[in-house]
Order: C-alpha cells, then sequence, then structure tokens
C-alpha cells in the first residue's frame, strides 16, 4: 500500500460565480493534466489484466459509482472469476456492465450492493447476492470505522495534473471513503473522465497501482415522460418556490420535474445526483444558488447519472462543488438549507403513510439510497417540503400503488412519522401532523379513481375511517368530514355561528341560501346577473375532497335544524399551488366580521395542506370584500384590470 495523503484540494477557491456558468477559462488555460505523468511514476502503471492479477481470493473488492465505473478494470476482475473464488464485490450502484452479476460466477463473486439496479437485480432477487440497506450518509462510515474493511477499491479518476492531484470526477458519493480506507487503490486512469471541484480530489501517490485507459465513460439517458409523469412533475413543481434548494432523488419523476421549473428564480442545488437536464436550467439563469443558505452560488452534488453533455459542462466549472455522501446526504446540513425541497420516489404508501421504496413485497428492487436522509434534512429546513411521488397505478393500472396496508415482506423506507408530502397524478396529499383518518382519507383522494371505493371499504375494515361521518361518492369525488374542521364564532351581540366543512346532505340549505341573498350580493359573488343556479353547480359545491376544494359554511340554529348563512371556499389551482378563494353571506349578516373569519379560517387549512397562498377576484364595487382581503394579516399585492381587482395572498 502506498504512502496515504489527507490531501483532498479545491482546484478553484475563488468565488463561484452566481449562476449557472460554461467553464472557466482563461487565456493561456493549464493543461488538464501532466502529460508526463506515465513516465514519473512508470514502477505503478500496469495493464488492466496486470492490475487484477494483484486481487486474491477471498477478498473485498469495492467498484466506483455510476458512470464513474472503472470499466476497463471491471473487465480485467471478471475475466479472471475463476482464479477469485469467495470474492466479495461491493458497491453503491452501477451503470453499463457488470459482467460479475452473471449468474455462471456467482460460485466466485458475491455481489453485495448497497442499492440495486437492474444489472444486479436478477443475482439479488435469486438469492445468490445481498443487499445492505443503508442510508447513503451513513456508508462512508463503514469503511473509515472497519466495520466494512475494503481489500481493493477499483476507481476511475483524471490524470494527474503538475502537482499530482487525480479527480474523481463524475463520481466522489462513497468513493473517496473507499479508495482513503482500502488496504489497495486500482485507479483506471481516463483523460475522459473531468475535473471537479470541490472533495473530488486523491494525490496520486495514493493510488497503488495505474491503469492507462482511455475510453468513453458509461452514460446514463434520462427517460422520455410519460403523460401521468409529466402531470405528477407539474403538481411537484408547484411545490417549489422561487429561492429554492432542491435535491431530485433517483427515478424519472424527480427529473421530470426539472422541465416545470422554467418560470422560478434563483434555484439552488443540494442533491445526491446530478443529471442532463440540469445543464439546461442553468444556462437559462433558473438555478443560480444565489439565496441558499450553504453553499452559496454552488452546485453541489455526490455523483452524476448523465452523458457527454453533463460531462463537458462540469469539467473544471468552480460553479460545481462535488462532495462525499456523509456531507450531501447528512440531514443536519440539509436541515440548515432554508426552502430545501426533497424529491424522492416510492413504490408504494399506505393508508396511515408508510412509504415503501426498496423492496416489492419481500423482492428487494432498489435502496433506501438519500430518500431518508434528504427527507428527515427537508423536514428540519425552515421552509422546507420533504416530498414522495409516485404514479397511483401499477401494471399497467391494474395495481393500486396506494394501498390499505403494505405488501407482507415489504420494507418501510420512510415511516408514517417522516412523511410530509405524497403526490401522485391525481394530487396531492399533505399528511404531517395529520391524523390516522386525516391521512387515509388524504390518500384515497389522490389514488386512482378505479380504486377508492375498495380503499374506503378496506380503510374502515382496518377502522381508520367510520362511516357514520358521511360518505359520497359522486363522479369520482370521494367526499367524507375530515375531523378537526369545526369551529365556532361569538359574534359581538352573543349570536354564536358554528362553522363546518359543507355536506352532501346540504344540498337544500344551499339553495335556501341562494335565494335569500340580494341581487347585489349574487352579483358581486358570481360577477353576474344569475337568477337561479342549477342542481349540478349547487351539487359541486357540496361534493369536494377537502383538500383541493374546500368550502365551510357557517351556520346558525333554527327550529327545524340549521340554517346556512354564510359560505366560504377555496379551490385550488395545483399548477401553480395557489387556492382561488371565494365567499358569499346572507345581506343580514354582512359586516360583522363573517368574512374576515372565514377568510383566516380558510388559510389555516390550506397551511395544514401544505397550499402557498390564496388569489382572489373582487369587483371594485364590492369594498366589502376588498377590505377584507387587504386586512388578512398576509402578504397581500393587487392589481386593478378592468375593473376587477386580483389578490395574492402569501402564506409565507
Amino acid at each position: 500500500m502506498a504512502d496515504r495523503h489527507s490531501q483532498t484540494p479545491t482546484p478553484a477557491s475563488g468565488s463561484a460565480p452566481a449562476s449557472g456558468s460554461a467553464p472557466v477559462s482563461g487565456s493561456t488555460p493549464a493543461p488538464k493534466f501532466d502529460p508526463r505523468w506515465r513516465e514519473k511514476y512508470a514502477s505503478r502503471v500496469a495493464t488492466p489484466s496486470e492490475a487484477a492479477e494483484r486481487i486474491q481470493p477471498g477478498q473485498r473488492v469495492f467498484i466506483g459509482t455510476g458512470c464513474g465505473q472503472p470499466q476497463a478494470l471491471v473487465a480485467a476482475v471478471s475475466a479472471r472469476w475463476r482464479d477469485l473464488a469467495d470474492t466479495e464485490i461491493v458497491h453503491l450502484l452501477t451503470s453499463g456492465e457488470a459482467p460479475y452479476a452473471q449468474k455462471e460466477m456467482v460460485s466466485h463473486f458475491r455481489v453485495n450492493s448497497f442499492f440495486i439496479t437492474e444489472n444486479v437485480r436478477g443475482v439479488i432477487q435469486d438469492g445468490l447476492g445481498d443487499y445492505t440497506p443503508m442510508f447513503l450518509s451513513e456508508i462512508p462510515r463503514l469503511f473509515q470505522s472497519g466495520q466494512l474493511p475494503l481489500d481493493v477499491a477499483l476507481i476511475q479518476v483524471s490524470p494527474p495534473d503538475e502537482q499530482g492531484l487525480c479527480s474523481l470526477g463524475v463520481s466522489v458519493d462513497i468513493v473517496l471513503a473507499a479508495a482513503q480506507n482500502a488496504a489497495l487503490v486500482i485507479a483506471q486512469l481516463n483523460p475522459q473522465m473531468p475535473r471537479t471541484g470541490g472533495d473530488s480530489f486523491l494525490h496520486v501517490h495514493d493510488l497503488d497501482v495505474l491503469v492507462d485507459a482511455d475510453e468513453p465513460l458509461c452514460e446514463v439517458r434520462s427517460p422520455e415522460p410519460d403523460a401521468d409523469t409529466r402531470r405528477i412533475a407539474e403538481y411537484v413543481a408547484a411545490l417549489v418556490q422561487d429561492g429554492a434548494t432542491m435535491e431530485l432523488g433517483i427515478g424519472r419523476i424527480p427529473q421530470a420535474v426539472l422541465e416545470f421549473l422554467t418560470d422560478k428564480k434563483d434555484l439552488g442545488i443540494h442533491t445526491e445526483m446530478l443529471t442532463d437536464p440540469i445543464v439546461d436550467l442553468m444556462e437559462a439563469g433558473v438555478i443560480t444558488g444565489a439565496r441558499k443558505t450553504l453553499d452559496r452560488g454552488r452546485v453541489v452534488a455526490s455523483f452524476c447519472l448523465g452523458t457527454r453533455k453533463l460531462y463537458d459542462y462540469i469539467d473544471d466549472n468552480p460553479v460545481f462543488a462535488f462532495k462525499p455522501t456523509d456531507y450531501v446526504n447528512d440531514p443536519f446540513i440539509i436541515g440548515r438549507q432554508h426552502r430545501m425541497v426533497a424529491i424522492n420516489v416510492a413504490l408504494e404508501v399506505d393508508l396511515t403513510g408508510q412509504v415503501c421504496s426498496d423492496s416489492l413485497g419481500n423482492r428487494f428492487f432498489s435502496g433506501i439510497g438519500g430518500q431518508v436522509d434528504f427527507n428527515r434534512g427537508a423536514a428540519r429546513s425552515r421552509g422546507g417540503k420533504a416530498i414522495i411521488a409516485m404514479p397511483s397505478t401499477a401494471k399497467d393500472g391494474a395495481v393500486s400503488r396506494i394501498v390499505g396496508s403494505l405488501r407482507p415482506g415489504a420494507g418501510v423506507v420512510t415511516t408514517r412519522g417522516d412523511v410530509h408530502f405524497v403526490v401522485t397524478e391525481h394530487g396531492v396529499a399533505y399528511l404531517h401532523g395529520k391524523s390516522v383518518r386525516e391521512r387515509a382519507m388524504a390518500l384515497i383522494s389522490i389514488a386512482h379513481p378505479d380504486f377508492r371505493a375498495d380503499l374506503l371499504r378496506e380503510a374502515e375494515r382496518l377502522r381508520y375511517v367510520h362511516m357514520e361521518v358521511g360518505v359520497a361518492n359522486v363522479e369520482g369525488k370521494l367526499v367524507v368530514e375530515p375531523p378537526g374542521l369545526r369551529t365556532t364564532q361569538l359574534l359581538s351581540d352573543g349570536t354564536l355561528v358554528s362553522y363546518r366543512p359543507i355536506h352532501p346532505t346540504d344540498e337544500p340549505r344551499m339553495r335556501d341560501l341562494f335565494y335569500a341573498l340580494s341581487k347585489d350580493a349574487i352579483y358581486n359573488r358570481f360577477m353576474k346577473t344569475v337568477t337561479s343556479v342549477p342542481r349540478k353547480q349547487i351539487q359541486e359545491f357540496t361534493f369536494i375532497d377537502h383538500r383541493s376544494e374546500v368550502a365551510i359554511v357557517g351556520t346558525i340554529p333554527e327550529a327545524h335544524g340549521e340554517e346556512i348563512i354564510a359560505l366560504g371556499a377555496y379551490y385550488l389551482e395545483p399548477r401553480t399551488n395557489r387556492a382561488e378563494v371565494a365567499f358569499v353571506v346572507r345581506d343580514e349578516w354582512q359586516h360583522r366580521g363573517i368574512g374576515t373569519f372565514l377568510n383566516r379560517y380558510l388559510a389555516t387549512i390550506a397551511r395544514g395542506h401544505g397550499i402557498r397562498g390564496f388569489t382572489a377576484e373582487v369587483l371594485r364595487r364590492n369594498r366589502g370584500m376588498q377590505v377584507v382581503f387587504q386586512n388578512c394579516g398576509l402578504k397581500v399585492t393587487s392589481r386593478v384590470e378592468d375593473g376587477i381587482f386580483h389578490f395574492e395572498m402569501d402564506f409565507e
């Protein structure tokens, strides 16, 4: 083993640009590597097959991550499989070929993966390989502590520069810790590996065997999203505010979100993985990192899964800082970023909010990865959002991914106590701080309509909900009154007004409310002359889902039961995560604070669902409602167009 050095210098020490840019170069750029390195370190230069001869049977061999996988070394070691009995292959995830995972080699090579990709999934699911579930933030400590000692590390780096520094390029993640702690480090020196800043450097004297192999890096192209994926991505993008810092997990949904962020400003990136779409957003000035709390102006990541387009962009680009996962994925580091948004995916979610992301029943499929690290970090962040996204169904619509109970053997990656937002193509459910009954109803409302009735019956069987609360299923809208949405207001004259969610049985009382309104009140509410309300429109007021559509009625007791004297409602626009709010109060009850009370109460409900704010349109003549919105205690902006006031009210 060569002498170990602790040097991990950063090549670009000046202040980073405030926005994404092409690699910075001077008038006489320095060479990216020392052209004489082969001569200087000739005693350690070997061919791939010569390097593979250094590996002995029974050893534990680490292989570099993803697109940084040293393909020439992997091929050479795999070719020796008959001589390498009881060899354990350890890696995070792999791209390209994984010949050591072929079934004829499993008697000699045993795969041990921290994250399962398609090229090793077969041998692991057949019990011929191992899966080690670990938080990505904690894996480097396994190597550093000696709990998982490494005999050999096979890595890929750029050739050394004049100072003898080699860059890990597209893959720092757990590779840096593996290289620093393995007994033998065999490095494939590839001039096609980009040089990246941050903590990506090893000194050539830390490398025991140098293999000269000039070959294209593995490439992973972002898949084309289908219609459901795009709809989910659009809902998720609406939760991202200007100035947010984002993590984009593995999977087509997180990457598809980038397409819908073009109207955002000053976004930041702190994520384990980078993909090609990041380049376009940086060049468009959307991603600048200007408002990041930590690493301001820098894109922080630990590895790439992309193509040459991305590799060329990050090469010697001081905007990028590649760091190991014990920094990038540390929940306490993540939590220090204000407005941190973590976007990850799931395979299945049960009605209490338990998230399974790494297995299909007892068949391991992927891994924990950084989901828990970033979910918990974003939850700690000031103004942060922890988001789990998935299609509502699997197997071409035959199976619901929202289930009463996780299937037997399914692993809980994100616990019900950690879950915040769950998003499908049918909407957004906000679960944090909600009861099991509220969670079940919120999740059923974003399940595929074909499965909602069955899920409701299952929720009742499991005693999560009780049917006596009043249930209706009309045109795919499931209605159950959520608990905790009742309150009262004591007016100045001692009258007690009760507020509750609207019920399907309120249709006659809603009709009475409409016909009790004056012509002025009707005109102010509907912005046109209305003489009658069709039955279908009354039903639209009453058949709602209590998240994207919320309607609260104010009632007073009468001899015949209740009388509705006011209605306040909001209607969510999922693409902006803002809701349009509107009110109507019977004429004789106006100017008594009911509209103000309803606005504040609806804002409390909307906040509880993770909604960003309200919008409203008010006629210039409707001074009373203008006063309600202008004095609502929120951040209010307004403009007037064609005699109509347009209000925007921000909760944050």
